[in-house]
């Protein structure tokens, strides 16, 4: 393996399907006997894949309090309040999976391997995003060589970087002579099937444009012309589902029910499903949590931790739940899906007003998270038939599109992209209780590792209310 900046402190070895490749530091470690020295092009891809997934949830993990999916159980907890915290393990996690990402694609390219290369392209763009949506101006174009601090790239930059390598991803992709086949077991997110990462590449490519909606940049024919090229039902969904041990969700699941306290439901998320907010009982409710020992849905307001009157172990709030299809311990994790682009669809269609489609994409949206959350078919269609839901296209709003697709994105570090595209008009999101200041979150500091490695080149600290590029 090339000697590459990882801009990380310690590699874990992931082994899934066969000897998967292990990973340097900020050092030369080509002559460590223990390291795969020249894995396999689907050796690389069993990595790619698996640590994709994995980043996928680490990321969200850490940004689900700001969307008030979780809340924790301890009063003014710094995730919850908006305290700087330090995301070091989580942006270490995704700089190793793009570096061995990185390594995926320089061989792809030397084995001539058009669908590896495609591939690679693909999750190169989306943990960049990944790390960019949360921190914003990021290492990127001197990341991957020989340079110990790499410079900080802007985030419009980044942005486009992603774009171009989701464009060279599809021409790649479309190509039929590819070299080398993807390994259908090592493909741990759509299992060798090339059309099937040509589709997620164009979903991927529709997150990414209707992201700038509040840019003048901003072109929902675009997003539709890119949808329309992408999924067509929840069998076309990328998720990574092989671990060691159980979905970390489930972890979450398993720890809380023994005491290890985490994975706590937020409030708002609880008050969204469970008919308080709306006037209407979403079914959905039943199929993400459980009912607590009084027999009801509550939640936990953000920022003010356990409330009582039991203690913290008392199972009277409601919490992510192994008998949940999302979050059970084989669920896989999703990465993207045909419900949320059904919601891209609908917000794209209404601003370009086109309200038939619209209106048309946004009940497919809706259909298709009931159905993967597997409510009977009868409770979904009550749901979608209510008059609070079932608006008529004439009276379809931006408000409503948003409020459906922030259940379809549940626990996708996605949805913090939505909420601040949306300014949080969620009706009744509230502040976290002793929020460090009175404006909702829309950045993360930068890690304290990150300061001590390549300190000289961070950007200067800005408020955590300070907007990313995309967000003003």
């Amino acid at each position: 393996m090339k000697k590459i900046n990882k801009l990380f402190l310690s590699c874990i070895l992931i082994v899934s399907i066969g000897v998967l490749p292990s990973c340097d530091d900020y050092f030369d470690l080509n002559d460590n006997p223990n390291l795969v020295q020249s894995p396999t092009i689907n050796a690389l891809l069993s990595t790619a894949t698996h640590k994709s997934g994995l980043t996928s949830r680490n990321v969200a993990n850490i940004v689900s309090n700001y969307t008030q999916y979780l809340a924790s159980p301890v009063a003014s907890s710094p995730i919850d309040t908006y305290q700087i915290t330090d995301a070091t393990s989580v942006w270490d996690q995704v700089y190793l999976a793009m570096a061995d990402i990185y390594d995926f694609r320089e061989s792809a390219r030397r084995v001539n391997s058009s669908e590896h290369l495609g591939v690679a392209n693909v999750l190169l763009a989306y943990n960049l995003g990944l790390v960019a949506d949360v921190f914003g101006s990021v290492p990127y174009s001197e990341a991957f060589g020989m340079v110990l601090n790499p410079k900080y790239d802007s985030e419009e930059s980044v942005y486009n970087e992603a774009l171009a390598l989701l464009a060279e991803a599809i021409v790649e992709l479309r190509k039929t002579d590819s070299a080398v086949r993807l390994g259908a077991n090592e493909d741990l997110i759509h299992g060798g099937n090339r059309q099937a990462w040509l589709k997620t590449a164009y979903a991927f490519q529709a997150r990414l444009l209707n992201k700038i909606s509040k840019k003048p940049t901003y072109n929902p024919q675009a997003v539709l012309a890119a949808l329309d090229n992408s999924y067509t039902s929840n069998t076309d969904d990328a998720g990574m589902g092989t671990f060691v041990g159980v979905n970390p969700w489930a972890q979450v699941a398993i720890s809380n029910a023994n005491a290890l306290l985490g994975g706590w439901l937020s409030e708002n998320f609880i008050n969204h499903l469970n008919g308080t907010t709306y006037g209407l009982f979403d079914p959905r409710i039943e199929q993400i949590t459980d009912l607590t020992v009084n027999g009801v849905y509550v939640g936990t307001r953000n920022g003010e931790g356990n409330r009582g009157p039991g203690a913290n172990t008392i199972k009277d709030e409601c919490y992510i739940s192994v008998n949940s299809p999302w979050t059970s311990r084989d669920s896989k994790l999703w990465i993207v899906t045909f419900a949320e682009l059904k919601f891209i669809e609908a917000e794209a269609a209404l601003r370009a007003n086109n309200r038939p489609r619209a209106y048309a994409a946004y009940l497919a949206g809706i259909n298709a998270n009931m159905q993967k959350l597997l409510v009977a078919p009868t409770k979904a269609q009550e749901y979608i038939d209510d008059p609070i839901v079932s608006v008529g296209e004439a009276n379809l709003t931006l408000n409503l599109i948003f409020k459906e697709k922030y259940v379809t994105t549940y626990l996708n570090a996605e949805a913090w992209n939505d909420a601040r595209r949306h300014d949080y008009q969620y009706k009744d999101f509230r502040l976290p209780l002793n929020a460090e200041f009175n404006q909702f979150i829309r950045r993360v500091a930068y890690p304290v590792g990150e300061l001590s490695k390549n300190g000289s080149n961070v950007p200067e600290e800005v408020p955590l209310f300070t907007p990313l590029w995309w967000d003003n």
